[in-house]
């Protein structure tokens, strides 16, 4: 017995049944494959968003399920992605610390906030939403998205510091200038995993070459013990300058969670006076705005002074000895007194937590992954944040959903299946505010997997559930393996995937096609990498100009004066060297819907037209390019053919478009003009024109007129 087909639509896994054999093992091959991928992406996505590694994973498991049960397109496959990981992390950073538990907080919240808008439009089926964002602009958003994802995992590939605050750009020189200091080992790491991944493709394309290359990397790092950490008192560092920088460090540290509570309780202290009904309230909101800028500035002030000095602590070199009496002294590099030795190994601070200094002697590795599956738990609402996250987590709902629908329409291609871009948006929204409530960030459609998973024959949505399964099975029994995979391979894992991102030839195609359109594509490109980490201010500048772009080229449309070639064809006079059709009329396109945007260039078109062929006793309207006509078109209209005939100017109109014709019938313009005025083609109307305007005779009757029941041909 089928489902009937209303139970398909609330429940569209029901379209996998029955299962035959050949579906379930293409299934089973795919969802293995895109696990394989899916372990080492979603790790290496979770330290883009700036979360523990362990939290990708978290994102791997409920939302795949989740969205393949409630998707449209069985062969996509929903996760961690790399440009919402980066958009996450810009959108908390300003609100908490990386990596802190209010940070934690908000990212689930913004996931949470990011489903419910996804849902909500899905539902109203709200998916043409996405048409605001024009070809250019995307492609300009995602350019420099790829850039930024890319490069923000650079710091890590040198293991050198990389200060986050409100300017990308600057951050980047930040890492660049510490090029001296980089870590030899770690840059190794990295240098490796390039060649493997590249080499696996071309040689044993079955084989993942990500996964291959954090097996072979884990292993080596652990054999030759890669990471060497060691946390020690503030007094075991033996250098006057370090313990100055590291006692600085800790105690602005402490300053800015103290602020950091300070701006959290004033913003609560305003919202709490706005909802209030008292008189005076407005001017303690506005005092608390001001307490609230100047914080606000202190706060940043004393980042941007910690983050110069983790650098500077970072850049300083040191050398471990082991007392007699079992304590661990750090001497500065070259400064080690005679009578001690030292163990031989360069040591560098890589964090300072209170009075404890964390000393690194070798490279970066994940560490310890907490064990088990993500507990259900309600995502903390923090209220005060809300309004602050909204627009990110509107420009990421709708960038999620352009990524997914992308990404569906390029398999639905290949695979003929039918894409459902609001059903797409449901799923999505459901993954999403599920996840949420299992640990999980901000989720979306994966190019990558969802092209391995088609590869690799997947049939239905059961692919995702076996990879969530693989997720699940590292997360209760195979996190130990993983502690000594290198930061540097996830961050090479990174940059591959989003490198692959950049398009520059559709920016040089747009440019040949549409120069205002791509110069608005490339304002988009630039304004993300100034705007980085807030990369949402970059794509809604863009779409602004965009939209700008499409009402100008509205208000203006192209009009002109038609003339004749020598072939006989009709061509412009502005932008061809012909003669206008006659000496005692004037033939005038207009190209666009005569609206309340352009009424007024419609007007003034036709005014200069007459400006220029003073001589002239009528106009003939070309209306082939008018679509439709608004009331205020209708309007002004009315006026000018009041103004032309008070000067002894007539106006005629050829092949309006029936709904036009019918607009300005209901309208009772004929009251004005009569129909006579109104001509079924071009032709018929220039031939008129010529032979009754151009011989100087007295204007004869017009050719038979087009009867209000008589449809209009353009």
């Amino acid at each position: 017995m089928r489902p009937a087909p209303m139970l398909k639509t609330v429940f569209p896994f029901l379209n996998w049944f029955p299962l035959s054999g050949d579906r379930l093992r293409g299934d089973l091959i795919a969802g293995i494959t895109v696990a394989l991928v899916l372990v080492p992406q979603s790790m290496a996505y979770a330290q883009l968003a700036g979360l523990p590694v362990v939290y990708g994973l978290y994102a791997s498991f409920m939302p795949v399920i989740i969205a393949s049960l409630w998707g449209s397109l069985p062969q996509l496959h929903t996760g961690p992605v790399a440009m919402l990981s980066l958009m996450s992390a810009a959108a908390v950073l300003p609100l908490a610390a990386l990596g802190s538990e209010d940070f934690i907080v908000l990212s689930v919240m913004l996931a949470l906030m990011v489903g419910v808008l996804r849902l909500v439009l899905g539902l109203l089926r709200m998916g043409i939403l996405v048409n605001f964002l024009s070809s250019p602009v995307i492609v300009g958003f995602t350019n420099a998205a790829a850039l930024i994802i890319g490069l923000s995992q650079l710091s890590k590939i040198l293991n050198v510091p990389f200060p986050r605050t409100d300017n990308f750009v600057l951050d980047l020189w930040t890492v660049i200038v510490q090029l001296p200091q980089t870590h030899l080992p770690t840059l190794l790491f990295a240098l490796a995993t390039f060649v493997i991944i590249i080499g696996a493709r071309r040689v044993i394309p079955k084989i993942p070459g990500v996964l291959l290359a954090v097996v072979l990397l884990t292993l080596l790092s652990w054999w030759i013990g890669f990471e060497r950490n060691q946390s020690v008192p503030l007094d075991a560092i033996q250098d006057q300058e370090a313990r100055t920088l590291a006692a600085g460090f800790a105690s602005t540290a402490r300053a800015i969670d103290s602020l950091g509570t300070t701006t959290a309780r004033i913003n609560q202290d305003m919202r709490d006076l706005i909802s209030a009904d008292d008189a005076d309230r407005f001017a303690e909101v506005a005092l608390l705005e001001a307490d609230l800028r100047v914080l606000t500035r202190e706060m940043n002030q004393r980042k941007l002074a910690n983050n110069e000095r983790q650098v500077a602590l970072h850049n300083l070199r040191f050398e471990h000895v082991l007392t007699e009496d079992g304590r661990d002294l750090f001497y500065r590099h070259g400064a080690v007194p005679a009578d001690v030795e030292a163990d031989g190994h360069t040591w560098r601070i890589s964090k300072v937590d209170g009075d404890q200094i964390k000393m690194m002697g070798g490279g970066a590795v994940v560490g310890a992954i907490p064990a088990g599956l993500p507990s259900f738990q309600v995502p903390e609402m923090r209220m005060d944040f809300f309004w602050t996250l909204f627009p990110s987590a509107l420009v990421m709902a709708l960038i999620g959903f352009m990524e997914a629908t992308s990404i569906s329409k390029a398999i639905a291609a290949q695979t003929r299946e039918r894409v459902d871009t609001s059903k797409e948006l449901v799923g999505q929204g459901l993954a999403n505010i599920v996840g949420s409530f299992f640990s999980s960030y901000t989720v979306s459609g994966s190019f990558s997997r969802s092209a391995v998973a088609a590869k690799n024959g997947a049939k239905t949505g059961l692919f995702a559930i076996i990879s969530a399964i693989a997720v699940m099975l590292v997360l209760l029994f195979l996190t130990p393996l993983l502690y000594h995979l290198p930061q540097a391979v996830l961050a090479v894992i990174v940059m591959m995937a989003v490198f692959g991102l950049i398009n520059i030839r559709s920016l040089v195609r747009a440019w040949k096609i549409e120069r205002q359109e791509a110069l608005v594509g490339l304002i988009t490109f630039i304004a993300t990498l100034a705007m980085a980490p807030q990369l949402a201010n970059g794509i809604l500048l863009g779409a602004g100009l965009a939209i700008v772009l499409f009402l100008v080229r509205t208000m203006q449309p192209r009009t002109d004066i038609l003339g004749r070639r020598p072939d006989g064809s009709l061509a412009g006079v502005s932008t061809n060297e012909v003669e206008p059709l006659g000496n005692r009329f004037i033939v005038v396109r207009f190209d666009g819907s005569l609206n309340f945007v352009n009424a007024s260039r419609f007007e003034d078109v036709l005014l200069e037209a007459r400006a220029k062929n003073p001589q002239a006793r009528a106009v003939l309207i070309d209306g082939s390019g008018i679509n439709d006509i608004d009331v205020t078109g209708e309007e002004r209209l009315r006026d000018v053919i009041e103004t032309f005939r008070d000067n002894g100017v007539e106006l005629y109109f050829s092949s309006l478009k029936s709904q036009v014709y019918e607009t300005l019938r209901r309208g009772k313009l004929f009251n004005l003009l009569d129909e006579t005025h109104f001509m079924r083609t071009k032709r018929t109307a220039i031939d008129f024109m010529k032979e009754t305007f151009d011989t100087g005779e007295a204007p004869r009757p017009a050719p038979p007129a087009v009867g209000p029941s008589t449809p209009v041909l353009g």
